[in-house]
C-alpha cells in the first residue's frame, strides 16, 4: 500500500469526530432539559452496579466546563486516529474503552468516575507511542504534534488534584501504551530513493561521475556528454538589412 492510498482523506476523518462531539454534548443537554442526574451510570470501583459506567461514562460530564475541556481534544485526536489509523481505528476505540473502564473500575477510589478524559488519555497515549514504534517519518511527526500540544496532560494520570479522576486518566494511558504495542497496522514502506538500495551503483552515477576522488566538481568533457556521437556543431547565419535613402527637400 503506498502512501497516498494509506495516508487518505475519508469521511470518517469528519463524522467519527463529530458524532463523539453530538453525543456528549446531547447527554449533557438532556440533564440540563430533564432536569436530571447521570451520574449514577458512571463507573463505581468495585461493585457490580458500577461495571456499566464502563460502557456509559464517557458520554457523562459534571459541568459544562467539564464538557467543554473534553470536546476539543476528544475531536481533534479522534480525527487524527481515523486518518492515520483508520484500519483499526474502531478496535482501538472499543477495545480501549473497555480495558481503560476495567481498569478504573478495578483501581478507583469509591466514587462516581465520569467524563470522555479517559478516552483522550486513550487517544493521545495510543498515537505518541503507535508513531514511535513504527518509526515513520510522518507518524513520528504526529507524535511530537500531540506531545506538543497535550504533553502537560501526563501530570494528571498522577493525583495531583482533588475531584480529578486520575485512575481513569491512567487506565487510558496505560491502554493506549499496550494497543500502540500488541495492535498491528498496516504501515506503508517508508520511500527510498535511488541510493539507498543495496544494488546501488555509485560508479555509474552520471551526476558522481562530475566529481573527482577528493570531491571536487570536474564536470563532463564534449566527448563525454555526447557519447559516440560528434560534437554538435552550431552555425550562425546573420541576415544584413539595408534602407534606402529618402529624398530630402
Amino acid at each position: 500500500m503506498s502512501e497516498n492510498q494509506y495516508f487518505k482523506f475519508t469521511n470518517a476523518v469528519v463524522i467519527a469526530p463529530l458524532i463523539a462531539v453530538i453525543s456528549i454534548w446531547t447527554v449533557f443537554w438532556i440533564e440540563l432539559r430533564f432536569q436530571v442526574n447521570l451520574n449514577e451510570y458512571g463507573i463505581y470501583p468495585q461493585k457490580i452496579s458500577g461495571l456499566k459506567g464502563i460502557i456509559f461514562s464517557p458520554f457523562i460530564h459534571g459541568s459544562a466546563e467539564h464538557l467543554y475541556n473534553n470536546t476539543i481534544p476528544l475531536a481533534v485526536l479522534t480525527a487524527a486516529l481515523f486518518y492515520f489509523y483508520r484500519n483499526i481505528s474502531l478496535r482501538i476505540l472499543l477495545i480501549g474503552i473497555l480495558v481503560s473502564g476495567f481498569f478504573t473500575w478495578a483501581i478507583g477510589r469509591p466514587s462516581y468516575h465520569i467524563g470522555a478524559s479517559g478516552v483522550i488519555y486513550l487517544l493521545a497515549s495510543f498515537i505518541f507511542f503507535k508513531g514511535i514504534f513504527t518509526k515513520h517519518y510522518r507518524l513520528i511527526a504526529l507524535s511530537l504534534i500531540v506531545v506538543f500540544i497535550y504533553g502537560s496532560m501526563l501530570w494528571y494520570i498522577f493525583p495531583v488534584a482533588d475531584g480529578i479522576s486520575w485512575e481513569g486518566h491512567l487506565g487510558g494511558f496505560l491502554a493506549g501504551l499496550a494497543l500502540a504495542f500488541f495492535m498491528k497496522s498496516d504501515i506503508p514502506p517508508p520511500k527510498k530513493y535511488e541510493w539507498e538500495h543495496e544494488d546501488y551503483n555509485d560508479e555509474a552515477d552520471e551526476f558522481l561521475q562530475q566529481f573527482d576522488a577528493e570531491g571536487n566538481f570536474v564536470g563532463r568533457t564534449k566527448d563525454e556528454g555526447n557519447g559516440d556521437k560528434a560534437p554538435i556543431e552550431i552555425i550562425y547565419h546573420l541576415k544584413k538589412e539595408t534602407r534606402g535613402k529618402s529624398d530630402q527637400e
